[in-house]
């Protein structure tokens, strides 16, 4: 039975696609030499910001603009930012049941206690990894690893469950089973391209996957 579920964050378990894509928008114009589109932002979320910044820019230095990003994302996240269906039944039904939640993600700790708190997700979460405390981000398996190892739990009885390929392919290298969520705005067919164990349309359906019954009612 699966004893450890770790998730993504953004576009996982909390709603922040807007605000991301609001922020890109807001800090890139004017850096680029064509307009950046919501259509090319998508494809790239999921990545570390300074990577994503680089890639848009094709400069190195982009620490103003990261700044830029920072300011506006921290003033409109309550204002844009909300839980998924069903992420808080699921994560509080799993973790009345004796299993450790964790989260591996791309985002700094600053604004990823924000999404938590402000999502009522936090009192669930055993333990938190962020972009800041691994060397090597995702599609690398170190934040899973490091996850593993705060909360004592083996990968043969852990997952991961994320939106993007870099979820799936960290969830791979680490040795977990890795799960994706259908509702990540890039779309159930990319994320089919990436052979997860799972893919589920809703929350709930993690919780036959851990072994769990999900007779629980949806919010």
């Amino acid at each position: 039975m699966i004893q450890t579920v770790l998730f993504d964050l953004d576009g996982t378990i909390v709603d922040t696609n807007e605000l991301i894509v609001q922020s890109f928008l807001h800090s890139l114009e004017g850096e680029t030499a064509e307009p950046v589109s919501r259509e090319l932002i998508i494809p790239n979320m999921g990545r570390p910001l300074v990577e994503q910044m680089e890639f848009f820019t094709g400069r190195k230095e982009v620490e103003e603009i990261i700044k830029k990003y920072r300011t506006f994302n921290l003033s409109k996240h309550d204002e844009l930012v909300k839980e998924f269906p069903n992420v808080r039944t699921a994560m509080a039904k799993l973790h009345a049941n004796g299993i450790k939640i964790g989260i591996v993600t791309s985002k700094i700790r600053q604004t990823t206690l924000m999404g938590l708190k402000l999502c009522g997700l936090d009192s669930f979460v055993s333990t938190i990894v962020t972009v800041e405390d691994v060397k090597e981000p995702k599609p690398h398996p170190e934040g899973i690893i490091a996850a593993l190892k705060v909360l004592g739990s083996s990968a043969d009885q852990s997952m991961m469950v994320g939106d993007s390929h870099y979820d799936i392919e960290a969830a791979k290298n680490a040795g977990v089973i890795s799960v994706g969520v259908s509702w990540s705005w890039k779309g159930r067919s990319y994320l089919e391209q990436y052979n997860p164990d799972h893919l589920i349309d809703d929350m709930l359906d993690l919780l036959p996957i851990v072994g769990l019954t999900s007779d629980v009612d949806a919010v």
